[in-house]
This record gives C-alpha cells, structure tokens and sequence, in this order.
C-alpha cells in the first residue's frame, strides 16, 4: 500500500499553533537569555506634514547577512508603523547604539505614541544622503539601507536590506546589549 506524506503548511501560514508545551512566556523567558545588540531604525515619511516626519523605532532582532552584496535583517513587528512605512519607503536608515545610549533605546521603544517629532528634538543627528533618514550623533556606527525583500514570519516581517553606505564612526565605548529585560553595557 502506497502511503502519502503529509504536506506541511507553508511557512508564511500565520495560523500554526505553538509547538505543544510551548507558551508564550516560556519561549520569551528563554530568548531574554540571549544578549542582543540594540539599534535604532530610521525612515523619513516624505508623505506626513509639509516637511514629512522622521520615524524611529529600537530594534534587537538586527543581523549582518551578507558580505557579498552586503545584507542586513531587521525584524519589525506586523502593523507597527515601522512596517508600515518601509512597506512604502524603499530607503532607511540604522544607527548601531553604543553603551551611553541607553536614553535613545528606552525613547524610542515606547508604544503607542502619536508622533516620533519629539522624540528626535533634542538628539543630534545627521540627516542620511541615501536615504533622507536621522543617522544618530554618537552612534558606534551607521548604515543606509535599501529593503531587497520582506517576508512575513508569523507576527513580524523581516525586512532584508542592501547596504548603501557605512560609516564606522569615531564613537568610543562598547556596544549597548539588551538582555533579560534590560539594557545593558558589556563591562
């Protein structure tokens, strides 16, 4: 008798349920325990006001991908403004936040905010020439990116970009990590 082999739903199905015995709580207290680096995303919204606004957003799911042509991944959650946006701006921008920004990261991770104009107000930043985009003052590094691809993973899209421009910067100090709920130096 010829047996079949089920097919697996496609990856980008929404609706696969947790592996069994696996919560929610438990799979976030286990990832806590991987430190990450901590970067600020940038987008400037050519369509919001006279002069558009400029977006950011704190991202810890952010990766090198690929040297050859050079490739990062941000991961950003469905439907949050970010996602929104690189939806239809191609270019943006990624400041790589070192140990005494902390203030920065803890800014722009709060949710739920009307506008982002305040939360750039007092920062210095240069503006990107590739992308338009605030390039964070300070910052251990910052890249200008072009979106290559998006594909949806269950609740967040992970947006690969090429690298326009790289600026390796003269920021001193280590790099700021996110870990257990916390950010943190690495001394």
């Amino acid at each position: 008798m010829l047996q079949k082999t089920p097919t697996s739903p496609p990856v980008s199905d929404l609706a696969i349920p947790h592996a069994e015995g696996v919560s929610n709580d438990e799979f976030r207290a286990a990832m806590s325990r991987l430190a990450a680096g901590v970067v600020l995303v940038t987008a400037h919204d050519p369509d919001n006001g006279p002069r558009g606004e400029d977006v950011g957003m704190t991202a810890t799911a952010f990766v090198s991908v690929s040297l050859d042509p050079p490739l990062v991944l941000v991961s950003l959650r469905n439907g949050s403004r970010m996602d929104d946006l690189l939806t239809d701006v191609p270019v943006w921008a990624v400041s790589i936040l070192g140990e005494g920004q902390r203030h920065i990261a803890g800014r722009f991770a709060m949710k739920n905010r009307v506008s982002d104009r305040l939360l750039f107000a007092d920062l210095p930043y240069a503006r990107g020439e590739e992308s338009g985009a605030p390039l964070m003052g300070g910052a251990l590094a910052t890249l200008e990116c072009r979106t290559e691809s998006r594909v949806v993973a269950g609740d967040h899209t992970l947006v690969v970009g090429r690298v326009l421009t790289v600026d390796a910067g003269a920021a001193g100090g280590g790099p700021l990590t996110y870990y257990q709920g916390r950010y943190r130096g690495l001394s």
